[in-house]
């Protein structure tokens, strides 16, 4: 049976599926995105994700094509409609179609594509041996705290990463590591101390990293949130990223040297752990 996917108004089979030659974020990467993971049919800090998704619509003085209510509703039926237990949901919003302009259109008409996809997050294997990462120099645009889809340097970044035996990669600017390809970045020094880059225009402002912030307080632990390098990482007893589809997910090895003793964090685990709970009790 086909996968449903969500067009413009209409649920239909993926196969048919269409979206103008002229639409904006096929021209342009004129267009944003937010994904959620979804447990036992249950959206995870969807609430958030559509908040995002205001602030990146805001931010680029993108009309919307719905409300935060409708937009839930559409998810909730397309779960239902492709009987998604455990999966996750991807949203897109462009500016919608006209002629091929750099300049805005006067009255643009937005486009809304959602689809579904069968993940199991909570059960990932990779979060039982840990993943390594390479760095790469950071070549993306200066507002990475818009989610757009204008992701080819972090595919780059992926595939240099898979090329190099690794699972992913973390890219650095001016000496500090920035963030993921599609994660944020953390370390935890010899001292248990949590660090991870402070928000700003430099870094995706990621829903499970506020969630893992909360949950380390409510452990007591201490989060320093700088800029760190790449000298601090290496040396650090563990490393893990945040991720909607991730989660926390321990980092084992950088450019291929181990950390700690080269498995799963004990500290990374446990806040997993705590994620999930909460995740699936929510």
């Amino acid at each position: 049976m086909s996968r449903i996917v969500y067009v413009n108004g209409e649920f239909l089979p993926e196969e048919e599926a269409k979206i103008s030659v002229f639409d904006r974020g096929f021209l342009f990467a004129d267009g944003i995105y937010e994904v959620s993971t979804v447990i036992k049919g249950k959206m995870i800090d969807n609430a958030a994700h559509m908040a995002r998704l205001r602030r990146s619509m805001n931010e680029l003085n993108m009309p919307s094509p719905a409300s935060d209510e409708e937009i839930t509703e559409i998810q909730a039926e397309l779960l239902v409609q492709n009987n998604i237990e455990n999966g996750l949901i991807y949203l897109q919003i462009t500016r919608g179609a006209a002629d091929r302009d750099f300049v805005f259109p006067k009255e643009p008409k937005p486009s809304l594509v959602m689809f579904t996809q069968v993940l199991d997050a909570v059960g990932n294997p990779k979060a039982e041996r840990g993943i390594s990462v390479i760095t790469v120099d950071d070549v993306r645009w200066k507002r990475r705290d818009i989610k757009t889809v204008a992701l080819l340097a972090q595919s780059m970044a992926k595939q240099a990463a898979v090329d190099a035996g690794a699972d992913d990669a973390w890219m650095v600017e001016d000496g500090f590591i920035t963030e993921g390809t599609s994660n944020n970045a953390f370390i935890i020094t010899k001292d248990d101390k949590i660090i991870t880059r402070n928000l700003s225009n430099d870094i995706l402002h990621g829903i499970t990293r506020q969630v893992v912030l909360e949950l380390a307080a409510e452990k007591s632990l201490v989060v320093e949130e700088r800029p760190f390098t790449l000298e601090e990482a290496l040396d650090a007893k563990e490393a893990f990223v945040t991720s909607a589809t991730a989660f926390v997910m321990p980092v084992v090895r950088i450019n291929e040297q181990p950390l700690g003793n080269g498995g799963p964090g004990i500290l990374s685990s446990q806040l997993r752990a705590m994620y999930i709970k909460r995740a699936m009790e929510a």
